[in-house]
């Protein structure tokens, strides 16, 4: 069975970087068979620095999100931080994603499983995966039964993450979906001046780890130019790496 695959650029930066990281996904998709869901942010609004770079916001970011939807006919993953936001994201996304540090937010939470949308919630890194059972039972009791869990890595002293796979084998207990966020679990919080810094390089041996514990599903944010990325660029992928990751767990 062909894995869940999320890609793109950590926030909306232009229509341009969409268009270029939506062509590839096309061209992997109809090369692999594989269904890349097509992930970015309208708004980052949990950055390190009040002067750091959040995107085009709600309106403009679902429009433009929409438009790659329509004409590359790719399914669209976008976050939410507050339950305001959920349903004209759902108008538009065909998954919602809780950021880590929202995962225990009720509110944000049954506003998003009220969309009908497919939720994933991604696990906090103060939590482990059996402390999710609570996120995905707020989720269902609001008459959602299309959740997915994601690890992303727990803080392990300061500016530094460590992932425990066993959590990829708990949180199974509790949906049929688990995806490793490979890119994510990789930062350096608050570890540039001001900013987030990273280690690419281990992004695709965190993939192939977390196939070992049982992960079907795998979460990559990618850019043209992750050096010059306005968000999260240390541990983005070059996405021209992608292929060659992907190629590796199928």
């Amino acid at each position: 069975m062909m894995p869940t695959i999320i890609a793109g650029p950590c926030v909306i930066e232009s229509m341009e970087c969409l268009e270029q990281v939506a062509q590839e996904l096309v061209r992997l998709n109809e090369k692999y068979g594989t269904d890349i869901i097509f992930k970015s942010s309208f708004d980052k609004a949990n950055r390190t620095s009040i002067h750091s770079f959040r995107g085009p916001g709600l309106e403009k970011g679902m429009q433009m999100l929409g438009d790659i939807k329509d004409k590359y006919k790719l399914r669209i993953l976008t976050d939410i931080h507050e339950s305001c936001q959920a349903s004209a994201a759902g108008e538009v996304a065909d998954v919602l994603q809780i950021p880590a540090f929202l995962c225990r937010q009720t509110d944000l939470l049954v506003a998003a499983a009220k969309t009908g949308r497919v939720v994933n919630i991604k696990k906090a890194q103060f939590l482990s995966g059996v402390d999710m059972e609570y996120p995905v039972q707020k989720v269902r009791e609001s008459g959602n039964d299309n959740v997915w869990l994601t690890e992303r890595g727990n803080m392990y002293g300061y500016n530094n993450l460590a992932v425990d796979f066993r959590n990829i084998a708990d949180m199974h207990k509790y949906t049929d979906t688990v995806i490793m966020d490979c890119t994510h679990s990789v930062q350096r919080p608050g570890a540039a001046g001001g900013k987030t810094g990273g280690n690419r390089e281990f992004v695709p041996a965190m993939a192939l780890a977390a196939k070992a514990f049982g992960a079907n599903g795998y979460f990559f944010e990618v850019h043209p130019d992750p050096d010059n990325a306005k968000s999260d660029g240390p541990n983005m992928l070059c996405l021209s790496d992608l292929e060659k990751v992907i190629t590796s767990l199928i």
